[in-house]
C-alpha cells in the first residue's frame, strides 16, 4: 500500500465489516483520503483490487480478534482510527427470536466492538499520545433511538451500541481517543438486499423502506461512509460522544405522506 496525499495522509485506520456494504465503502473512502487502511472481514478483501490490507477474523472470536488487530498494526505501523463497523440484522417481535438467537446478535453487535475496541487500545493509545488524538467510529443505527416495527431485537442491540459510544467517550477523552458512532437509517447495502430478496413482495417490501424516511430513498453506503470519515478525520478534533443521524431525516422529522 502506498501513502497518498489527503486529509488522512500519515493515518492508518482499521474498519471491521470492511468487505462489502457500509465497510467497503468507509475503508475505500478512507484510503481515497490517504490513510492506510485495514479490513478485518470474516471473508478476505481482494488486496490487489482494493488497495487495502485483509485481515481474517469473526469479530465473536476474542484470540482471532486479537491476533487480527495485532497483524493489522504491524502491518500498516499504527493505529489511528478503529471503525467497528461489523453487524447482523435481525427481525420479528421480542417473541419470535428465542434466547440463541439474542445472543447470537448481541454477540456480533455489541460484543463484537468490545473485543475489537479492546484489541485495539494500546495502539489508539500511542496514537493519541504521538499525534494528540485518536477516534474510533462505532456504526449504530436509527434503530437505537426509534420504536421500529418487527426488529425488537436489532433494537435492543443498537441501543446498546449507542449507550456503549457514550461510554466509551467518557471513558477515554482523557487519553485522545475519540469516540463517536453513525446512526444510519435503512441502507442500501448487500444486507438489505438479501432482506428484500426474502420478502413475499420484494418490490413493495423497497417501496415501503423509501416511504418510511423522509427523503423518500434509502441512505447509500457512501453517503455513511463519508460521515464516518468525518467522524474519524483530525477536523473533528472537538467530537466526542456524539451520534451522527444519516437517515433521511427518519428521526427527527415529521412529513406529510408524498402524494401517490
Amino acid at each position: 500500500m502506498t501513502e497518498q496525499s489527503g486529509e488522512f495522509s500519515g493515518l492508518a485506520a482499521l474498519v471491521t465489516g470492511g468487505a462489502s456494504g457500509i465497510g467497503l465503502a468507509t475503508a475505500r473512502l478512507l484510503a481515497a483520503r490517504g490513510a492506510r487502511v485495514a479490513v478485518l472481514d470474516r471473508v478476505q478483501v481482494d488486496p490487489e483490487s482494493s488497495g487495502l490490507y485483509p485481515v481474517v477474523a469473526d469479530v465473536t472470536d476474542d484470540a482471532a480478534v486479537r491476533a487480527a488487530v495485532a497483524e493489522a498494526g504491524g502491518a500498516l505501523g499504527r493505529l489511528d482510527i478503529l471503525v467497528n463497523n461489523a453487524g447482523i440484522g435481525a427481525a420479528g417481535t421480542v417473541e419470535d427470536n428465542g434466547d440463541d438467537e439474542w445472543h447470537r446478535v448481541l454477540d456480533v453487535n455489541v460484543l463484537g466492538i468490545v473485543r475489537t475496541t479492546r484489541a485495539a487500545l494500546p495502539l489508539l493509545r500511542q496514537a493519541a499520545r504521538d499525534r494528540g488524538q485518536a477516534a474510533i467510529v462505532n456504526t449504530c443505527s436509527v434503530a437505537a433511538t426509534a420504536g421500529l416495527p418487527q426488529r425488537a431485537l436489532y433494537c435492543a442491540s443498537k441501543g446498546a451500541v449507542y449507550s456503549l459510544t457514550l461510554a466509551m467517550a467518557a471513558d477515554h477523552v482523557a487519553e485522545g481517543i475519540r469516540v463517536n458512532c453513525v446512526n444510519p437509517g435503512t441502507a442500501d447495502t448487500p444486507w438489505v438486499s438479501r432482506l428484500l430478496d426474502a420478502a413475499p413482495d420484494p418490490a413493495a417490501e423497497r417501496a415501503a423502506l423509501n416511504a418510511r424516511q423522509p427523503m423518500g430513498r434509502l441512505v447509500s453506503a457512501d453517503e455513511v461512509a463519508a460521515a464516518i470519515a468525518y467522524l474519524a478525520g483530525p477536523l473533528a478534533g472537538a467530537t466526542t460522544g456524539t451520534a451522527l443521524a444519516v437517515d433521511g431525516g427518519m428521526q427527527g422529522l415529521r412529513v406529510r405522506p408524498r402524494p401517490a
